[in-house]
């Protein structure tokens, strides 16, 4: 059985539907779990729902100082064995409407500051000579998507930075690797009319959507022991969505 006990284990975007899930996750199995967000309320409101994890409200897009704040995360855990790396942000547009500061924004938030989460929190694994790395990608990093160039290239680097770092610290007991979600239900998702969502679920072999669970426990099994000979690959959870891709769906 999985187990978390003692590991330290920090969570980013953790105040979303995902980022919930996970939470829930890795408390349900005994881990140390620090949490951070950008949404005060949300934080509050994971502190009150498990009184037992810290929260540290932080913005990833702020690159200069995520040094500063693994070093924060890393003090009040007394270490990191396992980041997850869920934050990230969307500014939809067709690309000859795009504007370049959209792509750029994008780009630096998703793929440039889980870069430098991976890169600082590396080196307090190194020094225990363990660690676990996931990172959340998307199915549109796969297969592109509709007004998403930005959202679909900062997610398709995550996956290759991610086999990249795997080669470079598989010799030292640390693994670092991908979990992409396809269609997953949230609170956006609850807002579609059903004549849409209906479409959208057609498009996938099992015929409905994900739930946050279906993501977190990839994340667990990825995270544990269990996974130890498993890096650099990337696990799809979609329903079968991207195997049976046709045409482009709208994700998020």
């Amino acid at each position: 059985m999985i187990n978390f006990k003692n590991k330290k284990i920090l969570i980013t975007g953790a105040s979303g539907g995902i980022g919930n899930a996970l939470v829930k996750k890795f408390v349900s199995l005994e881990g140390d779990v620090l949490a951070t967000g950008t949404k005060t309320e949300k934080l509050d409101a994971l502190k009150k729902n498990f009184p037992n994890i810290y929260i540290l409200k932080f913005d990833i897009s702020d690159h200069s100082k995520i040094e500063e704040f693994i070093e924060n995360v890393s003090s009040q855990l007394t270490g990191i064995d396992i980041l997850v790396n869920n934050a990230g942000i969307n500014m939809d547009n067709l690309s000859i409407r795009m504007k370049y500061e959209e792509w750029k924004k994008v780009i630096d938030v998703n793929l440039g500051s889980t870069f430098l989460l991976c890169k600082h929190a590396l080196k307090k694994m190194l020094k225990n000579k363990y660690g676990r790395i996931v990172n959340i990608t998307s199915v549109v990093g796969h297969t592109g998507n509709l007004g998403q160039a930005n959202y679909a290239a900062s997610k398709a680097g995550i996956i290759g930075m991610s086999k990249s770092l795997a080669i470079e610290y598989a010799k030292k007991n640390i693994t670092i690797n991908c979990v992409s979600p396809g269609f997953i239900q949230s609170n956006m998702t609850d807002k579609i009319v059903e004549s849409i969502k209906a479409v959208l679920t057609s498009r996938i072999p099992m015929a409905k959507l994900g739930t946050g669970e279906d993501v977190s426990n990839t994340v667990a099994f990825l995270s544990s022991d269990a996974a130890s000979y498993i890096t650099g690959e990337t696990i799809h959870v979609n329903g079968g969505m991207y195997m049976g891709w046709q045409n482009w769906v709208l994700i998020y």
